[in-house]
């Protein structure tokens, strides 16, 4: 069911909050039996169906008393359980980031994200899959495991947030949450065959959410509907005191009813293609396919579809991963044996501390993207070549200003590829990276984007096409995204 669905079957008493909660607790468990377990799940929270029974009884109340509509007004979430990669916090619940260097470590207190999601009313029901500390676009780099793809089992979910990704896909949660540092929501969404937004940098605060690539990671979301993200996002976005880098989001009230675009109004926009993503290395035939779909659906419904030349997205790979290796180098130091997480200490003194600590807890992919992030900030380079990331970046932002000065949206594949075999990559770092080939330009740009379900492959897995737009133009791209779903 989608969340207006399962709003209307709360208030009318067809459906429980508890039974909710209860029918993907009891998915999960009997999953955990199977030859080939989705994994989407790492824990579901233990005071979750607790929760849902509170939510059960003012329900049952507002009913008796006539309050109905008055008390999800106030909570529009009200009694919806949702997934949570396992990289934010929800106080008391272990965060790991799928790393063996925060096993057995209790956030101490809630992010911001969750905070206001349970302020709407919303139930946190377990925490997801990712691969470590999100590093990874397939969610096989995780302590625990990777995440299948509930759409074939053989395949990856996609990352870092793959496991929020197969939990909605796979109908274990109404929505989720996922972090983007480079694509990481968007991927796993078109891999799965659901929509992903990754929202205007600041709309979402980071409170409470693990840090990787700090001037690029956002929160993001992942739903079946456009509708499923735009009413959590709602009830999430805003300043936030915690976040000096947080911001309002225009029109939010629009996205408590999102209404589709009429067809005057998507006549009226302007969508312009980047030469660059025609001619990609390595996009694939079934993709380009389904691209060249899109691109009609655009042209028949009278849009203005323009190609056009933007050189420096060539750059936007090797920009992209000098800046968050980078900083991830930096962030990831904090994670040393004294404070908190694990220390393997054996008696040698502090240094040794800190190298077994950090060679024990931290996975071949973290370690390899920390050696090259503390490569490219050491002495030898004196920051320049981080320096020179950041002026691309800057030269990335400017020019996608200067696109929107004309057009509306930029349309795009979400990845070169649909999802391939568990396995398949995991040992070609750099064929790994090529999947956010499409994905990182929005990020370096710090404008919104959503995936959305647009095709199939030959094999039957799902393909993805991306919108993005201005920033702060949630909402236009996700009533865009609404008339998608409408067609």
């Amino acid at each position: 069911m989608t969340i207006s669905e399962t709003i209307e079957n709360l208030k009318s008493g067809k459906i429980t909050s508890e039974e909710l909660v209860n029918n993907s607790v009891n998915t999960f468990e009997e999953d955990k039996k199977s030859a080939l377990p989705l994994n989407a799940f790492l824990e579901m929270y233990d005071d979750a169906c607790a929760k849902a029974k509170e939510c059960d009884a003012q329900i049952s109340k507002a009913r008796a008393e006539g309050k109905l509509d008055a008390l999800f007004a106030e909570k529009p979430l009200f009694g919806l359980p949702f997934a949570v990669k396992d990289n934010i916090s929800v106080q008391g619940k272990h965060l790991t980031c799928a790393s063996k260097i925060l096993e057995g470590y209790v956030a101490p207190y809630n992010a911001t994200v969750i905070n206001r999601l349970e302020a709407a009313g919303a139930i946190p029901l377990g925490r997801c899959n990712q691969d470590e500390f999100a590093m990874g676009s397939s969610t096989e780099y995780s302590c625990y495991g990777p995440t299948r793809n509930p759409v074939n089992r053989e395949y990856v979910s996609g990352g870092s947030s793959g496991g929020s990704a197969a939990a909605v896909a796979a109908n274990q949660a109404l929505f989720g949450l996922g972090t983007e540092t480079g694509g990481s929501v968007r991927l796993p969404a078109s891999y799965c065959g659901i929509y992903g937004l990754k929202t205007t940098y600041g709309v979402l605060s980071r409170w409470g959410v693990v840090a990787y690539g700090s001037s690029l990671d956002q929160v993001g979301l992942l739903g079946h509907t456009p509708k499923d993200i735009a009413l959590p996002l709602s009830c999430m976005t805003g300043v936030d005191f915690y976040d000096d880098t947080s911001a309002d989001l225009p029109g939010s009230e629009e996205l408590k009813d999102l209404k589709a675009l009429s067809d005057a109004e998507i006549k009226a926009l302007k969508v312009a293609i980047p030469k660059q993503f025609l001619k990609a290395e390595g996009l694939d035939a079934d993709v380009a396919k389904v691209f060249a779909d899109t691109r009609k659906w655009f042209e028949d419904k009278g849009v203005k579809v323009d190609e056009i030349d933007l050189p420096i997205l060539d750059a936007s790979i090797a920009a992209y991963y000098v800046i968050a290796l980078s900083e991830a180098a930096s962030n990831l130091s904090r994670f040393d044996g004294i404070r908190y997480g694990r220390r393997v200490d054996v008696g040698e003194g502090y240094d040794e501390l800190y190298i077994h600590t950090r060679s024990e807890g931290f996975g071949p992919e973290v370690k390899r993207r920390i050696v090259i992030g503390n490569y490219v900030l050491s002495e030898q380079f004196s920051g320049d070549t981080y320096k020179k990331g950041m002026t691309v970046r800057a030269r990335i932002q400017k020019e996608m200003a200067k696109v929107f000065e004309t057009y509306d949206i930029v349309l795009c594949p979400t990845c070169p590829t649909a999802a391939f075999k568990l396995g398949q990559k995991v040992d070609s770092p750099l064929e790994m990276y090529l999947s956010d080939l499409y994905t990182t330009f929005v990020n370096l740009a710090r404008i919104p984007a959503i995936s959305v379900p647009a095709g199939f492959t030959k094999d039957k897995m799902p393909i993805g096409m991306q919108f993005a737009g201005k920033m702060f133009d949630e909402v236009k791209l996700l009533r865009l995204a609404e008339s998608w779903e409408n067609r």
